[in-house]
């Protein structure tokens, strides 16, 4: 197994898409697929399993930086909500896609810096519980 790199690098390199090893492969090869090798350094990223985490991390920032912004707009709570509804959930959607493959970079970085992988399925899961 390849060396951990420091948190911070293969955190950043995960938000930007890259690699968290060498910072120079791309991480996905389509939206939210991870590739199977880094095409720079040779790392297996499949190796790091992402999971649900990302998807909750994100619905956890858009909560709190999006949702409750909106909700002190008077508008949302006395327009139609005809119009209302359709005005929000649009950008509100959109806001969380774009989010979600830069949290799941970052997710993946944070996995590369603990050295968790698929193989250590007892750190990272709530199934024998």
């Amino acid at each position: 197994m390849t060396q951990s790199p420091a948190f911070f690098t293969a955190f950043s390199r995960g938000l930007r898409g890259r690699c968290p090893h060498c910072g120079e492969g791309r991480l996905f090869r389509s939206y939210l697929k991870v590739q199977s090798d880094c095409p720079g350094c040779g790392v297996d990223l499949t190796r790091y399993p992402a999971d649900d985490g990302p998807a909750y991390f994100t619905i956890l920032l858009v909560g709190h930086l999006v949702i409750v912004p909106i909700l002190f707009i008077p508008y949302v709570w006395q327009g139609p909500p005809v119009i209302t509804v359709p005005l929000v959930l649009t950008p509100l959607a959109l806001v969380t896609l774009a989010l979600l493959p830069i949290v799941k970079g970052a997710f993946i970085g944070h996995l590369a810096y603990l050295r968790l992988t698929s193989d250590q399925a007892e750190q990272h899961t709530a199934d024998q519980a």
